[in-house]
Order: structure tokens, then C-alpha cells, then sequence
């Protein structure tokens, strides 16, 4: 059975917070989608133990804390640590994908240019994660 997922995405991006928010809606899907504008106001959402997503989905390129950044940061703290974090990016530098699985995210997928494949790429994401028995604890 899947399970409704609490999301925080992690995003700068005003245009992609709605391009997400439009396809949780298309795919009729009931998660929870939290905004974080960047990796400091992340950090301060997840202070609040009972907001504790299920997943995080964020990305890489932001102001103040940057992706890595954060991974770094959530991976070193034992309360936030096995919080799921998926990077949705648009960057394929190899150097960054290799930094991020070193740091501990459990993903990597490239935000596509069609929205098509956008969509099927998040359905994607979101199905495994909302089936995955982490999130069933």
C-alpha cells in the first residue's frame, strides 16, 4: 500500500515550486509538499520535530546554503540523518553527483526539459519512495 508522503522541497526556484505543485495535482496525488526556499530556512523548518518530512527533495544550486551544503549538514546530525533526500537538479557535473552520493543522498535525478518527462520522472521518485518501508516506520 502507498503511503502519503510528507515532502520538503527545497527550492529557490518559484517557478519550479509550482511546476511540482501542479504535478503532484495532475498525478492526483495527496503528499504533503513543504517549501523551503533554501538550505537556511530548511534547517529551520526541520528544528520542528513534529514537521519531519518523509522525504526531502532539493536542490542544488541555491543562495545562502547550497545543496551539498545542506546534505552535508543534515547528514552530520543523527535526528535528520535518515531523512531520504533526493537532488533534483538541472546540473549533470559529475563532480557534483559524485559529492552528493559521498555526502549521503539516496538520489539523483536531472529536472528534464519537457514537462512531460518531468512529470514521469517525479511520478517515478514519488512512487518508490511512497511504497519504500523507511517510510512505513
Amino acid at each position: 500500500m502507498e503511503k502519503t508522503l510528507r515532502i520538503l522541497l527545497v527550492e529557490d526556484n518559484l517557478i519550479e515550486i509550482m511546476k511540482m505543485k501542479r504535478t503532484i495535482s495532475l498525478l492526483k496525488l495527496n503528499h504533503t509538499i513543504n517549501e523551503a526556499k533554501n538550505g537556511e530556512d530548511a534547517l529551520e523548518f526541520l528544528k520542528d520535530r513534529s514537521k519531519i518530512p518523509d522525504i526531502i527533495l532539493l536542490d542544488l544550486n541555491m543562495p545562502k546554503i547550497n545543496g551539498i551544503e545542506f546534505l552535508k549538514i543534515i547528514k552530520a546530525n543523527d535526528d535528520l540523518k535518515h531523512i531520504p533526500t533526493i537532488i533534483l537538479t538541472t546540473s549533470s557535473n559529475q563532480k557534483d553527483i559524485l559529492e552528493c552520493y559521498k555526502t549521503g543522498m539516496s538520489g539523483y535525478v536531472l529536472k528534464p526539459l519537457k514537462y512531460e518527462d518531468y512529470v514521469k520522472k517525479i511520478e517515478t521518485v514519488l512512487s518508490y519512495w511512497s511504497i519504500n518501508e523507511l517510510n512505513k516506520v
